[in-house]
């Protein structure tokens, strides 16, 4: 691990805006080298969080501490950090190479040796060909190099990313999140990245923090996070579980756990009654949602090629059940 990294924590971080509670007491530990994804719906705090650990926010309550440092009242420039802005915020009049030189400049680095620490960061990002040419001659792919070149070339000890792949089209997002993976392996430090999509956080991240109404919710492996929801909200914002009640108890079961079979099945004494109400084709797999005969819905993930054997349209009358071993109990309380 590279001298540079250091760890991260919060300590009942709290951000008040007036009388709002943005952020209420979170206490976190991100160990260094850690690619931690801050994952929750819009307002539910995960920004602000980001940009107090930034030095962007002030600190309403709490502690942040980096290292063995608590940097609540250090200026951005002297936490260590590196930041990656979602609009990449890129100087349109400086060429590539004295963008990601800019930060060195205004630490009073000298000419040369910012120029080639820039060159060097450039080189590792693929991007030393273009070094001449102005941000509007990038596609938005090659700024976002740009823009993290310059967040490293200060050699920070945490990289805070603020929802750095949402202006790019899906295919180059995907391509992207692999890349900014590999980048934080080769460089060691720990990366912090907000966003709101599950999808990104589970490709992504090491350890996953979602987050609702200002507090965590959860914190864990992305495996750990969608198999074991701690919460019916988790449970729904990962997607593809279905949130039951039974034996006076809430589960969340996930829906390509759910098995579905045609009436007079063998298996119709273990399973409840339903209608097809929904077929959604999602290339590997088919989305069934289901209405109960007692009215509840549930969803059902089928791998293509089972549905194909036995294809299933609106209004169809269908059996549907799982195991008990299935279930997993959920929290319905956290506050």
């Amino acid at each position: 691990m590279p001298s540079n990294a250091a760890d991260l924590e919060l300590a009942a971080a709290t951000k008040f805006y007036g009388n709002t509670v943005a952020v209420d007491a979170v206490s976190l530990r991100i160990p260094a080298g850690t690619y931690c994804c801050l994952l929750g719906p819009s307002g539910c705090g995960k920004s602000s969080t980001l940009r107090m650990i930034a030095g962007h926010e002030f600190v309403s309550d709490g502690d942040i501490m980096i290292g063995n440092t608590v940097v609540n009242d250090l200026p951005p420039a002297r936490r260590g950090t590196g930041m990656m802005f979602q609009s990449y915020a890129l100087f349109p009049h400086l060429d590539v190479r004295n963008n990601v030189a800019f930060s060195l400049k205004m630490a009073g680095v000298s000419k040369a040796e910012r120029l080639k620490r820039a060159d060097e960061m450039l080189a590792l990002v693929d991007m030393g060909r273009y070094a001449t040419r102005l941000p509007a001659q990038l596609s938005g792919g090659q700024q976002q190099r740009v823009a993290l070149a310059r967040a490293l070339v200060t050699s920070p000890s945490v990289l805070l990313l603020d929802e750095p792949l949402s202006a790019l089209d899906p295919f180059l997002r995907v391509r992207m999140r692999t890349e900014l993976k590999r980048y934080q392996r080769e460089f060691g430090i720990s990366f912090v990245h907000v966003t709101h999509s599950q999808e990104e956080a589970m490709a992504l991240a090491d350890m996953v923090v979602v987050m609702n109404e200002g507090r965590i919710e959860q914190v864990g492996t992305p495996r750990e996070v969608f198999n074991a929801p701690r919460t019916p909200f988790v449970a729904r914002f990962m997607g593809g579980h279905n949130i039951v009640s039974q034996d006076g108890r809430t589960f969340a079961v996930r829906a390509d756990h759910v098995r579905v079979a045609a009436p007079g099945s063998t298996a119709a004494h273990e399973m409840a009654s339903g209608k097809v109400e929904t077929v959604e084709y999602q290339g590997g797999s088919v989305n069934l949602g289901l209405r109960a005969s007692d009215g509840s819905e549930v969803t059902a993930t089928l791998a293509d090629r089972d549905f194909d054997r036995t294809p299933l349209a609106f209004g169809d009358p269908v059996l549907f059940g799982w195991s008990p071993e299935d279930r997993h109990e959920l929290i319905t309380t956290t506050h």
